[in-house]
């Protein structure tokens, strides 16, 4: 690295909204587990995901989400999902939509501590009537991915009812659809951070050294992750990490930073392994208690 003769002083006093997050930083943020717990300690994951044809984005997320740390898992999918969900994801309960094929009723909301919804949920009629009202009975913070937010982006109405302090968790052309075109990196970054701020949300826009923008204004830019992480399923993974570390009492911002982390750092370590052109989503997963202990390490 070659220094350009900055003075260290005057870039502590420099006043920014931008910031890169790394390792010492969440550090700060992870809490270690008391010895004397219990699952009802670290909270209760409601991930509203799947329809025919796109279970897998359920498996990737609630798999995702039970390695991260929550005390317990519900995922509620269509009727069709049933089998499949109880059988690759046995550490999960399921709560059956009364839908063969896609997310159309609103379960009980009042036992869960943390409430995501989009992956794999499809833009079925029946769905977006049910993310409507969601997003009207949901007196929390929800986290939002994928085919909710393509939702979204077709009812921008709706954006203003979403509970403040929620996070959306869009790659490009997903947040292209919720807040518009851009000509370039400088100018959707800009918008990124006007939404957070009109809305009051948490925009974690993926790609690389993905950007969490904050109701604040602020930008946090990730230090992990590799291009081997731009597969099918990787985003699904992230949604269900965000789920799992939010229940167990972390803010949505402590969450979508620590997140993104722990999401980029399993994908460094899964590389190493794998190299970048086989790396694949269930790596992610494999890898995250490598994350965990690294960061405790």
């Amino acid at each position: 690295m070659l220094d350009i003769g900055i003075m260290k002083e005057f870039i502590e006093r420099t006043e920014t909204h931008h910031y890169l997050v790394e390792r010492d930083d969440c550090c700060k943020i992870l809490k270690p587990r008391r010895k004397f717990s219990h699952k009802g300690n670290y909270g209760h994951v409601l991930l509203i995901c799947g329809s025919q044809g796109k279970m897998g984005a359920a498996i990737l997320s609630a798999k995702a989400c039970v390695r991260s740390g929550p005390g317990l898992v519900t995922i509620h999918v269509p009727r069709s999902g049933n089998t499949i969900l109880q059988s690759t994801v046995p550490e999960a309960m399921l709560d059956i939509d009364p839908d063969d094929a896609v997310f159309s009723k609103v379960p009980d909301l009042t036992p869960y501590s943390a409430i995501a919804v989009g992956p794999g949920i499809g833009t079925a009629s029946q769905t977006q009537q049910a993310l409507k009202l969601l997003i009207q009975n949901s007196g929390s913070p929800l986290i939002i991915d994928a085919d909710a937010i393509n939702i979204l982006g077709e009812n921008k109405t709706w954006l203003s009812f979403v509970p403040k302090g929620s996070i959306y968790t869009p790659h490009p052309k997903e947040f292209e659809r919720l807040a518009g075109k851009t000509m370039n990196d400088y100018e959707r970054n800009h918008k990124q951070r006007e939404f957070s701020i009109k809305y009051g949300v948490y925009v974690i826009l993926k790609g690389a050294h993905t950007a969490v923008t904050t109701p604040g204004g602020q930008c946090y830019f990730n230090s992990t992750g590799n291009p081997g992480m731009a597969t099918g399923g990787s985003g699904d993974v992230l949604t269900g990490i965000i789920a799992g570390i939010k229940a167990q009492g972390y803010t949505s911002l402590e969450s979508s930073l620590l997140g993104v982390y722990i999401h980029g750092l399993a994908g460094d370590i899964a590389a190493e392994e794998y190299g970048l052109e086989s790396l694949i989503a269930t790596d992610i997963i494999d890898h995250l208690g490598k994350s965990f202990v690294t960061l405790y390490g």
